[in-house]
């Protein structure tokens, strides 16, 4: 348990310059990133990038990440789990020094970063990329110990690797609930492109009678016209969408009985994914650099922390404004801040923050739905000024080719952070 005394709040005072004795003083910068995901691998490759005098430390819990992005696709047995693992050894041959273990502690007045092994790393700016963790009891019933039963697999590792399992036992007539989150939370399409995965999975498999039910408590999500549409024509009968006015509030889940009560019916289910309501993860949070809304409010101009004039946070854990909370946002988030701070301390070359997010979504093998746009920071806010999305018309060709696209963004996205 982290001890909430570790992390001090506030501005940064005179003593606590006076304390961090500043790298740029003796010619190099020195910059710690947490996280080795989408957003911080990305950063620290792109800070030691063209010899950059800068130190550039990687604080990381794991050796290996296991991209959550696509991992719908290794569901619907069109991805291995391998093709989901990367490491990190190109990042340390680009100049990035890693340490693999776990941060107990931010220091902010002596701009530290304490580690549980006992390191203690200074830095002048520190950027943090601590992803998401759930509210286990917004659902009630569950809990981290019912995900044992209930899976939500929405970070990478042992739980999508249990629910392919769970997925993979399901026999004719075999009952599915997917229990949908609320706003905001990490990827918007996926819960709806999983249901179709699903459906696939159990369609290769030659499973008959199965029924797939997402249970949402918005009345309305992103692309639903075009899943809809892709639900019936690849899956007819299969995959079920109820609003809140259809089921009345979801009441309980028993992981012991595998089962979803509503105010319409008890659902009795061979598989429950309950994906829960998300907030930033643990360490923004216990740093003091979260809000109300759980999540870390940042300046949209420079990711920088609205807490910590000397911290940047990029990826899931940040909000401010409309940028969605994805793998590709993430990626571009990290680039800004790595471009940011080379201009600032390090003589590089600045140019105007845009921001950028591409979406695609596999509805079945060949048929692939995206969307996206364009941002750009407005009065603090990062706001979308040019957005796109598929349409129903669209032609079996232009499905194919987006299918392709999503192939190939996986690809050449986890070359940029990991390669």
């Amino acid at each position: 348990m982290l001890d909430r005394r570790t992390f001090v709040g506030g501005a940064v005072g005179a003593a606590a310059a006076a304390l961090a004795a500043p790298a740029i003083a003796q010619g190099r910068f020195k910059v710690v990133v947490v996280g080795g995901g989408a957003g911080g691998a990305t950063a620290a490759k792109y800070l030691v990038r063209d010899e950059a005098k800068a130190d550039v430390t990687l604080v990381e819990a794991n050796r290996t990440y296991v991209t959550p992005f696509t991992s719908n696709l290794f569901l619907g047995g069109l991805k291995p789990y391998s093709g989901l693992e990367f490491g990190y050894d190109r990042l340390a041959g680009h100049g990035v020094r890693l340490v693999f273990d776990r941060v107990v502690g931010i220091e902010r007045e002596r701009r530290r970063v304490r580690t549980a092994g006992g390191d203690a790393l200074a830095y002048d700016r520190l950027v943090i990329a601590p992803g998401i963790d759930f509210r286990w009891d917004a659902v009630p019933g569950y809990s981290e110990a019912a995900s044992a039963r209930m899976p939500h697999a929405w970070r990478g590792g042992d739980q999508i690797r249990l629910l392919k399992a769970q997925l993979d036992a399901v026999g004719d007539g075999g009952v599915i609930v997917i229990v949908a989150p609320p706003t905001p939370y990490r990827c918007p399409p996926a819960p709806y492109e999983r249901a179709a995965m699903m459906a696939h999975a159990l369609a290769t498999r030659g499973v008959r009678g199965a029924r797939i039910v997402i249970l949402d408590v918005k009345d309305h999500f992103v692309l639903q016209p075009l899943f809809e549409d892709g639900w019936v024509r690849h899956y007819p009968g299969v995959i079920e969408w109820q609003d809140p006015k259809m089921h009345g509030g979801l009441k309980r889940v028993d992981p012991a009985e595998m089962t979803v009560t509503t105010d319409l019916e008890t659902i009795k289910a061979d598989v429950v994914n309950v994906v829960p309501p998300q907030m930033a993860g643990r360490l923004g949070r216990d740093a003091g650099l979260a809000d109300e809304s759980g999540f870390c409010p940042v300046d949209a101009a420079t990711m920088l922390s609205l807490r910590d004039p000397h911290i940047h946070i990029v990826g899931d854990a940040a909000t401010g404004g409309e940028f969605p909370k994805s793998g590709f946002a993430a990626n571009n988030e990290a680039k800004q801040v790595a471009m940011l701070i080379r201009a600032e301390f390090l003589g590089g070359r600045r140019l105007p923050v845009r921001f950028t997010n591409h979406c695609w979504s596999t509805i079945a093998p060949g048929d692939a739905i995206k969307n996206g746009g364009r941002y750009e920071p407005r009065d603090g806010r990062i706001v979308l000024f040019d957005p796109y999305t598929s349409q129903r018309d669209e032609s079996e060709e232009l499905r194919a080719k987006q299918a392709r696209e999503a192939v190939g963004w996986y690809a050449g996205m986890t070359t940029d952070i990991f390669g």
